[in-house]
């Protein structure tokens, strides 16, 4: 068995390459996951993107419903471990339910090479099938396109981190510019906002999209009434931000 795995960009189906259009079309089951009524939206943008570029009558769409992670455990790698390992369980029974398929694919969001466990996950299938990635543009280009701003100052590094470990490991030694990813909490409210600009975005690239950015001093409680706003009235929050210590 073959499995693509087919990066779709943040939900906008112009973010769609050539590449990934004719992967799509070229599958026999297209495996798309629901995570929950307060997520649906997210399974019906994935439908919609099918509806839009699947031209192959012969490829099925099918649905599962992904494991809720259990967050009683104290660990946090094994929390993640076991929720992968029942998700890949998932997965395992969603495609033995299409014996006949030979090409599956997974439309992932953003690109499977940026804070994504699709491929981590699918090393997890046994066998552990023949995989293929397609790229997607990521959330973290969607942003920085959508404030039409560079990721880097000029010959200088960045580092691409959690809003968990920004919190509680604090800014790194030697950066000035940092892009946080799986912040559920504004972990920028840890840092001391003096000297720092913030770009933020949730729903970035989607017809959603909201922006905001500025010194983190003068944006901070505006990002937060925004975020919860936003979540307040969809049901859930995709957002990324960009902080650069000022002067760099």
């Amino acid at each position: 068995m073959n499995l693509t795995l087919i990066g779709i960009g943040t939900g906008n189906p112009e973010h769609l390459t050539l590449q990934a259009i004719r992967a799509i079309n070229a599958q026999d089951l297209i495996l798309i996951p629901h995570k929950g009524e307060g997520k649906a939206d997210l399974a019906e943008l994935r439908r919609a993107i099918c509806d839009e570029v699947l031209t192959n009558p012969q490829t099925q769409i099918t649905g599962f419903d992904l494991p809720v992670r259990d967050e009683a455990t104290a660990n946090y790698r094994q929390r993640v471990d076991d929720w992968h390992d029942a998700i890949a369980q998932c997965w395992q029974q969603a495609i033995a339910a299409h014996p006949k398929a030979e090409k599956v694919a997974l439309l992932v969001w953003g690109d499977p090479s940026l804070y994504d466990s699709t491929l981590r996950i699918a090393s997890r299938l046994s066998p552990v099938p023949q995989i293929e990635v397609i790229a997607g543009i990521t959330s973290l280009q969607a942003l920085t396109a959508a404030h039409a701003i560079p990721i880097n100052e000029i010959g200088a590094p960045f580092v691409v981190t959690t809003g968990r470990r920004l919190r509680d490991e604090g800014w790194p030694q030697g950066i000035d510019t940092l892009a946080i990813m799986l912040d559920g909490t504004c972990a920028f409210q840890s840092l001391p906002p003096e000297g720092v600009h913030i770009w933020w975005g949730g729903y970035v690239g989607m017809k959603e999209q909201i922006l905001c950015s500025g010194p983190l001093t003068e944006v901070s409680d505006q990002i937060i009434k925004m975020r919860a706003a936003a979540r307040a009235e969809h049901g859930w929050i995709m957002d990324i931000y960009i902080l650069r210590k000022a002067g760099v």
